[in-house]
């Protein structure tokens, strides 16, 4: 792979990124926790996300595919810096709910937007391996991140750990300054996007994807698995706390632990990006993601859980760099921004259902009962994308990546 000084600019932008986003979420669910001491308030946060996705999903698409990229993720950036930093100043609940909000408005403009970046910048030859290396660089985040909040709020607060997310936010800013502009700037948006050209836009999208069959449904059955996923990880911390009666400090450092697999994942990775295709990479990779979140949940001894965490971050790292892979060679890129956000308005509404679904079932019943079987049924469907991924073929992608 041929090394670009745009390469760097990207990795240290994302990286950075992605390492604040953990230090402010586990500073964000303790502060939650410690306001209302209520699970269902803490996977209040993690429906926030999917709902502003879901009202931008209907003209985000339509704005992003218009507009300059670079421009998106430096506003995006420089916005989020700002409602961070007034974070930990807020006291109640709904407020808090409401910043996280406007928040999650402004991922759902930078997400197509660096996937588009990532897509003209980096050479198709090189993606693989650029993706798997950006994996490895988020799941040093995912490991560190956790791990140093629970370090800043042990010794500090967890108004420090946000305001220390915030510093982080501008300088992936000044990273995405640095990248070339790779389209012209935006013009005249509010009156270009009508009502009529959010349909058409829509349209656009399904036309595509319906003359794809058999990329429809694997992101369908993906898709699926993959909102399992997010809507157990709502609970994960009442896991910890309510079931292994873990501390805060603890918590922060079991969650850290799984970035030690990821790192070593992402390194693999990117090490057999040519001994291994891609279907094993996102199918297997997959499937075996799925198995360690089971275990995890099943577990009820803390050593199992711990190990479970670690393996689910190495075979992560191979699951996300494939999947990031398929989804930059598949999709066009005049049509990045409205496929995905088609894409997350469909995963948005289905991670609130399963998020408040898990969320009621837990409170009824017991979490580890709730969270298990949902991990099962996630890792039947992991288990059948990986078999529908080998039966279909779907090795066209590999081939253009040799």
């Amino acid at each position: 792979m041929e090394l670009r000084k745009e390469y760097f600019y990207l990795w240290f932008g994302f990286g950075v990124s992605k390492l604040g986003s953990w230090i402010y979420l586990i500073a964000l669910n303790l502060t939650v926790w410690h306001l209302t001491e209520s699970p269902a308030a803490v996977a209040g946060i993690y429906i926030i996300g999917p709902i502003a996705r879901i009202l931008c999903s209907f003209f985000a698409g339509s704005i992003v595919d218009r507009s300059n990229k670079r421009t998106i993720l430096i506003f995006s950036d420089l916005s989020r810096a700002g409602i961070v930093c007034l974070m930990p100043l807020l006291t109640d609940i709904w407020l808090i709910y409401c910043f996280i909000f406007l928040a999650n408005i402004a991922v759902c403009f930078s997400n197509p937007s660096s996937t588009y970046m990532i897509t003209k910048l980096v050479q198709p030859n090189d993606r693989l391996r650029f993706n798997s290396i950006n994996a490895m660089l988020g799941s040093g985040s995912f490991m560190i991140g956790p791990a140093l909040s629970g370090v800043i709020i042990a010794f500090s607060s967890t108004s420090t750990a946000m305001w220390i997310n915030s510093c982080m936010l501008l300088f992936s800013a000044c990273m995405m300054y640095l990248l070339p502009n790779v389209q012209g700037e935006m013009t005249k948006l509010l009156k270009t996007i009508t009502p009529a050209v959010i349909r058409d836009d829509f349209y656009v999208v399904w036309k595509f994807i319906r003359e794809k069959k058999a990329i429809l449904y694997f992101f369908v059955l993906y898709s699926t698995a993959l909102m399992i996923c997010y809507s157990l990880d709502s609970q994960e911390m009442s896991f910890l706390k309510d079931f292994h009666k873990v501390s805060d400090t603890a918590y922060g450092i079991i969650v850290g632990l799984t970035g030690i697999g990821a790192i070593v994942g992402g390194f693999m990775a990117a090490k057999y990006v040519k001994k291994l295709s891609l279907i094993s990479y996102i199918g297997a990779g997959f499937s075996l993601t799925l198995v360690c979140y089971f275990v995890f949940y099943f577990s009820s001894n803390l050593i199992l859980a711990i190990a479970s965490f670690i393996l689910l971050g190495l075979f992560m790292a191979f699951s996300n760099a494939g999947y990031a892979t398929f989804y930059q060679h598949t999709i066009p890129t005049e049509i990045m921004g409205r496929f995905g956000s088609t894409l997350g308005l469909i995963e948005s509404v289905m991670q609130i259902l399963l998020t408040l679904l898990i969320g009621f079932l837990a409170e009824l019943y017991s979490i580890q009962l709730i969270t298990s079987l949902f991990a099962f049924i996630g890792v039947l469907i992991a288990c059948f994308v990986y078999v529908y991924l080998i039966r279909n073929s779907l090795l066209f992608v590999q081939e253009e990546l040799q």
